[in-house]
């Protein structure tokens, strides 16, 4: 029987090719048809430490990095002890034999990747070791891999075809050192090309690009992990007349300096992590009294401090929604996959500028790291939003009234103070009862023009579904196609746009016998939102710095419905 789905594991030290190796992978497989997508979990140290990277191929579209390890590659014997438990039965470990031996493990073989790179001429084709060993387990046609070597390394330099010549050779090599070893797990069967143009990207990546698309114009940033790629995304690309980039001093800096960008009339915007986001929080509260239009992403990692900065987690929510002191309430995006990273951003900034305040773009470190193939973005057909711009006369009250009005940009007329504190029509600060109820409602109603019924369902009619939110948006998905499979009566519901929550969603969800959450965080913070929505919602936690497993879903989502239920 042909397989359908590949899982390989690389495990060793950081300066490995550990990362190398699964992106290289993936990226050769997506070029001839497959769909792939990697996961990485890495120290924090800029070298060494225990690394791994998974990645799947397959020949329909990949949801999870997968549950299922066909093939571990091991780079050193730490990474063999860690991980081989987690290899299926019938897998394959390949073992970097330069490193280390193995004895009296029938499901190995050893690969001695260094030595072999060397006898090319080329230690950096060690990657190509690797990927051509691994071809040979699953048949993938040499040719695939060779292809895809001469595209990436014809780049129009000198030794061009000396780098090619070399990497093939070791391709080669890797195949028939495999060959000799007598193990294979059977053929990977033919991709199918989809009808349109695709691209390979890393959510952060994602993100960039789209909000470039939605004319962002203003970026401040401080750097910090896992948000500091798109800081240097934007440093090489967003360029141009009326663009600005800026590496500041600090997140403090980073986020007084995009209020300043956006009442001048830029579509501004930064990105930065749990720690970095605390530091914001005043600014994010000045932002919303003021009423300017900005956009910062939180791409979410372990906390809290510095708790585990290169690990992923889900559990910034309250944060991002609650960010400042006082009746503050903050319009959230959470994207799911790199797609979604694209799209998101887009729907961010048109927020911004829509209802003339801060959004809250939430991600996490599984997606800024993960490399996926999506449809190629349309650009002709984004929509891109603009502020309600002020041009009448001078003496206009920028802040009368309880909904939104338009906003005057500096240098034109309806000149107005951009105040902190309460304050009256125009901008003056006021402690009067009046104004401050006045202006809180002000606030809180210009939150209703960001109510779109944007949403995915499936088996709506079930009285129990399960609702994800973020990255967990794939293998909960994965775990409700298996569910469904076997003929459990289960509704699946998801959206980006975590508030306002699409009206029509949130009504079907108040009517659901149970409301199942997975959420990579201790409290089970979105749960605990929808509960004071009157929803009959229940978490499934995990704060271990991965993603979800499906197999455990699986698991705890039947636990769930039966004891929730009786």
């Amino acid at each position: 029987m042909q397989m359908r789905d590949f899982v390989v594991r690389f495990a060793g030290e950081g300066g490995q090719g550990v990362v190398t190796s699964a992106e290289g992978l993936a990226q050769a497989s997506t070029q001839v048809g497959y769909h792939a997508l990697t996961y990485a979990t890495f120290p924090s140290q800029i070298l060494g430490g225990p690394t791994w990277t998974q990645a799947r191929i397959s020949t329909e579209t990949v949801l999870s990095a997968g549950d299922n390890i066909d093939v571990l590659v091991a780079f050193n014997e730490e990474a063999y002890e860690n991980h081989r438990s987690e290899v299926r039965d019938g897998g394959v470990i390949i073992f970097n034999s330069n490193d280390f031996e193995i004895e009296n493990n029938p499901q190995s073989f050893g690969l001695p990747i260094d030595e072999l790179a060397r006898t090319t001429g080329n230690n950096r084709a060690a990657n190509m070791i690797v990927i051509g060993a691994l071809a040979h387990l699953v048949n993938m046609p040499q040719q695939y891999l060779k292809d895809f070597v001469t595209d990436r390394f014809t780049r129009g330099r000198d030794n061009d075809e000396e780098i090619i010549k070399s990497n093939h050779q070791a391709l080669d090599l890797g195949r028939s050192h495999a060959a000799e070893s007598g193990f294979n797990l059977g053929e990977l069967a033919d991709p199918i090309k989809p009808d349109y143009q695709q691209v390979m990207m890393k959510g952060n990546e994602a993100i960039s690009v789209g909000a470039i698309a939605a004319g962002l114009n203003f970026y401040a940033g401080y750097p910090i992990s896992p948000a500091t790629t798109v800081l240097l995304y934007m440093e090489r690309n967003l360029h141009g007349e009326g663009k600005f980039v800026y590496q500041v001093g600090s997140e403090i800096e980073a986020i007084t300096a995009l209020i300043g960008g956006g009442y001048a009339g830029k579509k501004a915007m930064t990105a930065t992590a749990g720690p970095g986001f605390s530091l914001m929080s005043e600014g994010i509260g000045l932002a919303w009294m003021s009423e300017v239009p900005l956009v910062v992403v939180d791409v979410q990692r372990g906390g809290p401090a510095t708790g585990l900065p290169t690990k992923t987690e889900q559990s910034d929510l309250m944060s991002c929604m609650y960010p400042a002191h006082g009746d503050v309430k903050l319009p959230v995006i959470a994207v799911g996959t790199v797609e979604e990273c694209f799209y998101g951003a887009v729907k961010a900034l048109n927020w911004a500028e829509r209802y003339q305040g801060p959004v809250i773009l939430m991600t996490e470190m599984a997606l800024a790291e993960r490399v996926q193939n999506i449809p190629r973005p349309d650009l002709s057909k984004i929509t891109v939003e603009n502020r309600l711009t002020y041009d009448g006369n001078n003496g206009y009250k920028r802040y009368e009234g309880d909904q939104l009005s338009p906003m005057p940009i500096p240098g034109r007329p309806g000149a107005y103070v951009a105040n902190g504190s309460e304050h009256d029509d125009v901008g003056d600060t006021t402690h009067l009862a009046s104004h401050h109820i006045s202006n809180t409602e002000r606030r809180f109603n210009k939150i209703e023009l960001l109510k779109e019924n944007e949403y995915e369902s499936q088996n709506p009619d079930s009285e129990i579904c399960i609702l994800p939110w973020g990255g967990s948006k794939g293998p909960a998905l994965e775990a409700f196609n298996e569910l469904n499979a076997e003929g459990m009566d289960i509704g699946f519901y998801y959206t980006m746009l975590l508030n306002p929550l699409p009206p029509e969603m949130l009504e079907q969800l108040q009517n659901k016998k149970l409301v199942i959450v997975p959420e990579l965080n201790f409290q089970g913070q979105f749960s605990s939102i929808l509960r004071s929505l009157n929803v009959n919602a229940v978490s499934i936690t995990q704060y271990t710095g991965l993603p979800f497993r499906v197999k455990d879903l699986v698991s705890e989502i039947k636990n769930l419905t039966e004891t929730k239920t009786k």
